[in-house]
């Protein structure tokens, strides 16, 4: 049995309300074990014998019907997330936000990041192994060059990103 962790895109914000009960709840439905919610926004650890595709379509598809909307989530290996954090490549600052971008497709990932050029001084970025590590100051998440560029919608079904204080409840 392996530990997963699944990553909901676009959970409690945009009039899509989700409690973490519910979640939970759907989550054990489906015979996930060991299932625990981390926060209100979309992260659910559990324990599943089925391989990364089957329980991708299985959650995906469990959450359109149960909660009616474009569901898509990022499915992370519990075992990987720990090197994720520890490969974090920048400073952190008390003035800063500490992102990591997540994505089911390596390609997407590699697209925000090309041809976009940023200054160090306001925010960074960085390639990782399934993920691109962000930095920007606080109160800039969503006003920033790579900000802007992960919002595009093209990247709705194969990313969502998560603070770094957040993945550390996870681990």
């Amino acid at each position: 049995m392996s530990r997963w962790i699944a990553l909901l895109r676009g959970v409690n914000v945009n009039g899509i309300t989700i409690r973490s009960a519910e979640l939970r709840s759907l989550f054990e439905s489906r015979g996930y074990r060991d299932v625990r919610t981390v926060l209100a926004s979309g992260n659910v650890v559990f324990a599943a014998d089925a391989g990364a595709a089957e329980l991708k379509r299985d959650v995906e598809q469990a959450l359109r019907d149960r909660f009616g909307y474009d569901a898509w989530i990022v499915l992370v290996p519990h075992d990987g997330l720990a090197a994720v954090v520890d490969g974090f490549p920048f400073e952190s600052a008390a003035d800063r936000h500490d992102y990591v971008v997540f994505g089911s497709d390596d390609a997407a990932l590699d697209d925000l990041l090309a041809d976009l050029e940023l200054d160090p001084a306001l925010e960074r970025a960085a390639r990782g192994d399934a993920v691109v590590y962000w930095s920007c100051p606080k109160g800039s998440s969503t006003d920033t060059p790579f900000a802007k560029r992960a919002a595009a919608a093209r990247f709705k079904r194969t990313t969502t990103t998560r603070n770094v204080n957040t993945l550390r409840k996870l681990l």
